[in-house]
């Protein structure tokens, strides 16, 4: 089995008395339902599973569950003879989102406190948008996402005693040993291709055949691309949606990579206020990740977000690659002179922090250039720029130069992540080895409630 963080987390819930459901949100095909069964089954003996998608294009039995006693009925013509006492029965009601009234009844059966229950579903965000009755109080959030680098080192074999010692080195701001950051890096750059999807992973470690795990990606970006559009009723809006997902991976070859407004329906004269409702869709939706710009960069960065300028990543560095590389590999395990690789660092980077539960923002300025990324430091009240490097002239930053040179913004902490192993500070800029972002870590680490 592939170990994943948020097991823990479910283990927590579903050990301590709560008044509130848990629900597992997150793109499909990142391991919900499989981390979620694997510590339901082994927490209690009679383990329940319902995937509403599946019911509502079968049996329909919870179509019109609307009250306690319609899903119990519904729940005992599923698995009656699996329905026990709370202490020992689990409910998992997956792919919640299927039916809208369920969000409804979730606080019914929570003061009801029959059975223990968990949930999860896709494109949560908009299927609550269209919720006319959200259960305040009553629902808690874990935002599950693809492994990220340090599940795919431990899916690889790399021990936590390793990975502890890592950890340890970044803390102290030292180097690691040039064979330890050799082997780092190759495992790096194999996360790269490879990517989080579970699925591709565990092609990836069977066979090794880059072809195989392809397949998988490319299968789950075409999934995506229909998700991203799923739930929207109006149909123009449909096609304006698919038409800025699929156009991430032309803009991430962009200077700029932020959305480029006009090319959305080639009407030189739309601004992007215009696709307010297009974008929040995606971002709701879970497949992109969004990095929005902060042109002043003062605590916090929530405040200061411009909508206007807007980059969205993909959700996962492997299915990137395989966009741009397809099959071949060398352009990122070879350093293949003339490849560009700052989109897909810019990637793997986005996904890291938003997996450790930063917010994403970039700074904007046309006078002093943008910076990649942009995270708060509540210890000091300020923000953290990061830079990421995917070449030789790592040391070459004029933007970020520009940036701790504000008066108005004293910076107490800049980064630029590289492939170099020498970590050092000079002139309040740490360099670090670009596989130490999977040390960066938000603060909070608190369950989204409703």
């Amino acid at each position: 089995m592939l170990y994943r963080k948020i097991a823990k987390r479910i283990e927590d819930y579903l050990a301590a008395p709560s008044n509130r459901m848990l629900v597992i949100d997150g793109a499909r095909q990142i391991g919900k339902s499989y981390i979620v069964r694997w510590v339901g089954q082994k927490m209690f003996p009679n383990y329940i599973e319902i995937n509403m998608e599946e019911d509502k294009l079968n049996a329909r039995l919870f179509a019109e569950a609307k009250t306690v006693s319609d899903f119990y009925l519904a729940l005992s013509a599923f698995a009656g003879d699996k329905i026990k006492d709370k202490a020992s029965t689990l409910v998992f009601i997956d792919e919640i989102q299927a039916y809208d009234h369920l969000f409804t009844l979730v606080k019914f059966l929570m003061r009801d406190n029959k059975f223990t229950y968990i949930a999860s579903g896709s494109q949560l965000g908009i299927a609550l948008k269209n919720t006319q009755s959200i259960p305040i109080g009553s629902l808690s959030f874990e935002h599950m996402y693809p492994l990220d680098f340090e599940e795919f080192l431990l899916a690889n074999g790399v021990g936590e005693t390793a990975i502890a010692t890592m950890r340890d080195h970044f803390v102290r701001q030292t180097s690691l040993p040039e064979a330890l950051h050799v082997k780092m890096l190759d495992f790096f750059k194999k996360y790269l291709l490879v990517g989080g999807l579970p699925d591709a992973v565990v092609s990836y470690l069977e066979n090794r055949n880059v072809v195989e795990f392809r397949k998988i990606q490319n299968e789950v970006h075409r999934m995506y691309g229909i998700d991203a559009s799923k739930y929207e009723e109006e149909n123009n809006k449909r096609l304006k949606i698919r038409r800025i997902f699929d156009m991430i991976p032309s803009n991430l070859e962009n200077k700029k990579k932020r959305v480029v407004v006009k090319d959305i329906e080639n009407k030189t004269w739309q601004r992007a206020v215009n696709y307010t409702d297009e974008f929040e869709y995606l971002i709701s939706a879970g497949v992109t990740l969004a990095v929005q710009a902060i042109s002043q960069p003062s605590f916090p960065l929530v405040q200061n977000v411009g909508k206007n300028l807007l980059k969205f990543y993909l959700n996962d560095v492997g299915i990137l690659s395989g966009i741009f590389y397809q099959n071949n590999i060398s352009a990122i395990m070879s350093d293949k002179n003339g490849i560009n690789l700052g989109s897909v660092y810019e990637t793997v980077v986005a996904q890291e922090l938003r997996a450790h539960g930063f917010n994403l923002y970039y700074y904007d300025n046309k006078k002093n250039g943008e910076v990649d990324y942009l995270i708060d430091d509540p210890d000091h009240l300020s923000s953290i720029p990061i830079e990421v490097k995917s070449g030789k002239d790592y040391t070459v930053h004029s933007a970020l130069d520009h940036f701790l040179n504000l008066p108005d913004y004293p910076i107490r902490q800049a980064y630029v992540l590289s492939n170099e192993r020498e970590v050092f500070t000079k002139k309040g800029i740490t360099y670090l080895p670009i596989y130490y972002v999977m040390f960066f870590q938000f603060v909070s680490q608190e369950s989204e409630r409703l």
